[in-house]
């Protein structure tokens, strides 16, 4: 029996080997291989499932890690990353209950207060968020992704001067100064960076890419994409090729398939193009900046459409300019815009949005090289029950 336990403690301490060299794979195989000879074992339970949590086995790292709790409900870290694994399955009160859990037993963990305060956020607890980041700042002040978190949490609730004050501290702590930056601009009501930086609006669209249309079309409301479609519908006219810039998830494409030929489709999120390629609606997908994707392509387009993606790019010149040059004679641009008022060209919106002013757009046009056809307004979504002012631009 001693040597069958001293051959578990080895496979014990191999696992532990492998997981420190990040050989997660190898270290699965030897804390298993240790449980079979030693069943139960909560040290090896717990290192186990903080193994399969980093192999990307969620499930086997819930069922894991909570037997490793209940046999040590003192294993900090294995309530730690059994609140990390429930956190990554969208299950927002189980992690945070385990996260509270592993926090009265390492008060100080504050990257845990910082999950624990996301969790409270996606179940609109939002007071209970603001506690948590203002806890983990009491705990250490220089800790810059809570001010961000606190500024963006601020941002949310329309405390617009506090938000500002979050940003400026997560800069001045070392946080990242493009995004931070960014941030900052859309509370002080400044016309912001040109363009939004790109880990933003990537990692926003990655994020939303398995819920898109049920986030926008249900929730939001959004008809930006059936508004700019419509006249194009009605108009009788057919497109040989198609350009869908910002293709999301195709729900242009599932619209204008009947009057195209060949549609592509560029997006800067790589899971919405994941999720669209499903479809079988486009020609070929790019996983692009949309910019850089104009710029470089050899290909001729008879219509380029962009429902609902200016608003994540800004500035437009360099766009319009690029897109005139791939249209045919003849071609149409057809987009839509979150409207700003008059004179005040473009502006980054609290929302994170960008908003352009109709002159802005048409002087715009004007210096592309491109004639103003059409322009219709509607909501271009509801946001908090509210319409949303949108202009639907048709450019030849």
């Amino acid at each position: 029996m001693e040597a069958v336990l001293e051959q578990a403690r080895k496979l014990f301490f191999e696992g532990i080997a492998h997981f420190e060299g990040r050989r997660f794979e190898q270290a699965r195989a030897s804390f298993e291989s240790s449980l079979a000879l030693a069943p139960g074992r909560p040290s090896v339970l717990g290192n186990l499932g903080i193994t399969l949590f980093h192999l990307g086995r969620l499930e086997d790292a819930v069922r894991t890690l909570s037997e490793a709790t209940a046999a040590d409900p003192n294993n900090a870290d294995a309530w730690f990353c059994l609140g990390l694994s429930h956190f990554a399955l969208g299950r927002w009160a189980e992690a945070a209950d385990d996260l509270a859990r592993g926090l009265t037993l390492v008060p100080e963990r504050v990257d845990m207060r910082l999950t624990y305060s996301q969790c409270c956020l996606r179940q609109n607890k939002v007071e209970q968020a603001l506690q948590a980041l203002d806890r983990a700042l009491a705990i250490d002040p220089g800790f810059a992704p809570a001010w961000t978190e606190r500024g963006s949490l601020l941002r949310e609730t329309h405390r617009l001067e506090e938000a500002a004050a979050c940003f400026e501290k997560a800069i001045a702590a070392g946080g990242d100064a493009q995004l931070n930056g960014f941030y900052l601009a859309s509370v002080r009501g400044k016309a912001g960076p040109a363009a939004p930086p790109r880990p933003y609006v990537e990692g926003l669209f990655d994020n939303y890419a398995k819920d898109y249309e049920g986030h926008m079309v249900g929730l939001l409301r959004y008809r930006g994409h059936e508004e700019l479609v419509r006249p194009l519908l009605e108009s009788g006219r057919a497109f040989g090729e198609v350009l869908d810039l910002g293709c999301g998830t195709g729900l242009c494409a599932a619209l204008i398939r009947p009057v195209a030929g060949d549609i592509d489709g560029v997006d800067l999120s790589g899971a919405m193009i994941e999720q669209t390629r499903k479809t079988g609606f486009y020609r070929t997908l790019h996983h692009a900046d949309l910019a850089q994707h104009l710029a470089e392509t050899e290909r001729r387009y008879d219509l380029v459409l962009a429902a609902d993606v200016f608003i994540y790019v800004g500035e437009l010149a360099d766009v319009f300019r690029a897109v005139r040059r791939i249209l045919r004679p003849g071609g149409c641009f057809a987009f839509s815009v979150e409207l700003a008022g008059e004179g005040s060209g473009t502006v980054l919106l609290p929302s994170l949005r960008y908003a352009h002013a109709e002159d802005h757009i048409r002087a715009l046009a004007a210096a592309s090289g491109f004639t103003v056809s059409e322009v219709r307004k509607a909501p271009i979504r509801y946001d908090q029950h509210k319409p949303v002012a949108g202009a639907f631009f048709y450019l030849t």
